[in-house]
């Protein structure tokens, strides 16, 4: 029984990792080609809120937050940073040339962060560490990528919101992954 069960945590690591991975690009191509408006000199923007607008990618961004806690529930904390290296080298290589800076620079220190409050809080609750690592990662990553690549902090309010979102609507996924490791003893690297 072990081995499958070491088999099935492997497997869904890799899933996950791969969600991970994927979210990269994702939401890099999401800011110049997905939105409700798309300005010719600024990233495709969606509403988030009542009159509140945020770039695109803010969604994959809140996603990868989530997934990178599962890739260190199944396949442990060196593979969650391997992940936060690869998504931080894939972070250069995708970026539009005028935010590659400030897109791996917040990326790296988000991750960074979540891994930082997911790590302690890991063992006291699944959810618990999900959300609160999410919030502080998704904090620092809205923070940091505006004012270093923009100068202003205008869409402060709509990142964090919609990133949010993304957290807040894999709740019911990371609560079924919970009971169902529980129910299997399939228990956190």
């Amino acid at each position: 029984m072990t081995t499958s069960l070491d088999t099935r945590r492997r497997m869904e690591g890799a899933l996950f990792l791969a969600g991970y991975v994927a979210s990269i690009p994702a939401a890099n191509w999401m800011l110049g080609h997905f939105g409700s408006v798309c300005p010719p000199d600024g990233p495709c923007l969606i509403p988030v809120a009542p009159g509140i607008m945020a770039p695109s990618g803010v969604l994959m961004v809140g996603l990868a937050l989530v997934l990178r806690d599962l890739v260190q529930r199944r396949l442990g904390l060196v593979w969650a940073v391997v992940a936060i290296l690869i998504g931080g080298a894939l972070s250069w290589l995708i970026a539009p040339p005028a935010l590659v800076i400030a897109s791996v620079t917040a990326f790296l220190i988000s991750e960074f962060a979540d891994l930082a409050v997911y790590t302690p809080l890991q063992r006291r609750g699944l959810v618990l560490a999900v959300v609160a690592s999410s919030v502080v990662g998704l904090v620092f990553d809205s923070l940091v990528f505006l004012q270093m690549a923009f100068g202003s902090l205008d869409f402060l309010t709509g990142q964090v919101i919609g990133k949010g979102w993304m957290v807040l609507l894999t709740i019911p996924v990371i609560s079924w992954i919970r009971r169902r490791d529980e129910r299997l003893g399939l228990s956190a690297v």
